[in-house]
């Protein structure tokens, strides 16, 4: 078991990112001292990890994020990001 600092490193998120995540529901400590308040991870939980920073650095959602987790369709979120990315670029080229 990693404690949260520790897994910090690992994963390259930061603390205050962790918490978030935990908070939204998309990346739970598996343990919690009932004393400290420490929280601990797996070290499998790196993969959940990594999945999230990909998807939040190629510019989705927390909300996307979480219907990629339940299952929806990757395919169709990435189609959709796309479109969403080519709207806002034909604005700002007006501008």
């Amino acid at each position: 078991m990693l404690k949260i600092g520790d897994f910090s490193k690992l994963s390259h998120l930061t603390v205050k990112a962790l918490r978030f995540y935990e908070k939204e529901g998309l990346l739970m400590p598996k343990s919690v001292d009932q004393w400290t308040g420490y929280r601990f991870y797996e070290t499998e939980q790196l993969t959940i990890a990594a999945r999230i920073k990909s998807f939040r650095q190629l510019g989705l959602t927390i909300e996307e994020i979480k219907k990629i987790f339940k299952g929806a369709d990757l395919t169709k979120i990435m189609q959709e990001k796309v479109l969403e990315l080519n709207r806002e670029k034909t604005e700002l080229d007006v501008r």
